[in-house]
């Protein structure tokens, strides 16, 4: 019983968390959000027991990446970055994309529980060593390319926010 309010109050956290972070308008309060969703998270690792990857949510994503967040936030000049249009004609992507989302959450709802269970062929690999060692070998040998398309994807939005901040380079 305990497990479950603890569940539901960090899933809680971190669903109104990311949704404040995309509704109010003062960058600053929306970095505060991130950072209590970012939090929800991490505790939603720890009631996983992946010890690690709430160790790494703590220390680097609210640590290390909210802190930078702030310092860029605050270099920025937010008066200009508010009075420029916010949504530059995007509409149609964003629909789509809240459309996709939209249809994949359906479609998990109205399957069940049964589209998170592995095939009756795929038997999970036994645990070598510790949580680390675990995450490591299954990142490296089975996922290794969308792990690398990730690390481009957040490469490419991390140049993308120098050129968005600093339009003169």
């Amino acid at each position: 019983m305990t497990e479950a309010v603890f569940f539901y109050s960090f899933a809680a956290l971190a669903v109104a968390g990311a949704i404040l972070t995309v509704t109010m308008r003062n960058a600053v309060h929306c970095a505060i959000a991130l950072i209590a969703s970012l939090g929800g998270v991490a505790g939603l690792y720890l009631m996983l027991h992946a010890e690690f990857l709430f160790a790494v949510q703590i220390v680097l994503y609210i640590g290390g990446m909210m802190v930078l967040f702030l310092f860029v936030i605050m270099l920025v000049n937010l008066e200009q970055a508010a009075r420029e249009r916010q949504f530059h004609r995007s509409w149609p992507g964003a629909l789509l994309c809240a459309g996709g989302t939209a249809g994949l959450v359906a479609w998990f709802w109205l399957r069940g529980v049964d589209t998170l269970r592995l095939p009756p062929g795929v038997q999970p690999t036994p645990r070598e060593g510790g949580n680390v060692e675990s995450l490591a070998m299954v990142l490296f040998r089975e996922y290794l390319v969308p792990f690398e398309l990730a690390s481009l994807l957040l490469l490419v939005a991390i140049v993308g926010g120098v050129m968005m901040a600093k339009k003169r380079i």
